[in-house]
């Protein structure tokens, strides 16, 4: 198999403005305009039979959001939050389609960053094996490298529509 073959020859980032925050000692960015607000660490009600990752819901001004541990879901250290712990807030889904509001509990919020094409690079190929479809790309930020996350692919795979289930249809409960 050769490269080109495994993995397209640029980046899936786009050149624009990234939020950038800690998850752990790891830097990662998520798209502006995508990021909807930045909130305090918060209660947050549980919701029975939900993934590990997913902490529960918060009311937000009248409105139920999800909110998920970015560490769990990245399958890193859950050890306690720090004082910065923040919940950023992100709109997924593209409209008309399904367009809702989702929370992502992280380390540390950095600063919104403003990336050229020559500071971004594709995501690299790790033999095959790890799923990648999250990762827009890489980029190259003071020195250091920051993961630059897709929303819709972080927030919307696995299931996480099934929190609205007016969102996703079931095949069981359609009449032919």
């Amino acid at each position: 198999m050769t490269p080109e073959a495994s993995s397209p020859p640029t980046s899936a980032a786009k050149p624009g403005r990234y939020l950038t925050f800690k998850l752990g000692q790891e830097s990662y960015g998520l798209p502006v305009l995508g990021v909807r607000e930045i909130i305090r660490l918060c209660p947050i009600t549980p919701v029975p039979r939900m993934p590990e990752y997913i902490k529960g819901v918060i009311n937000l001004r009248g409105k139920v959001i999800p909110i998920l541990d970015l560490r769990a879901k990245f399958q890193l250290s859950t050890e306690g939050y720090g004082d910065r712990a923040c919940i950023i807030v992100v709109q997924v889904g593209a409209p008309p389609a399904t367009v809702m509001l989702m929370g992502a509990i992280v380390d540390a919020v950095e600063e919104v960053v403003q990336l050229a094409e020559a500071e971004l690079e594709p995501t690299p190929d790790f033999g095959g094996s790890p799923n990648t479809d999250y990762i827009l790309g890489m980029a190259t930020v003071h020195g250091g490298v920051k993961t630059l996350l897709d929303l819709d692919k972080v927030f919307l795979k696995e299931g996480l529509l099934t929190l609205v289930p007016s969102q996703k249809p079931n095949p069981q409960n359609q009449t032919v």
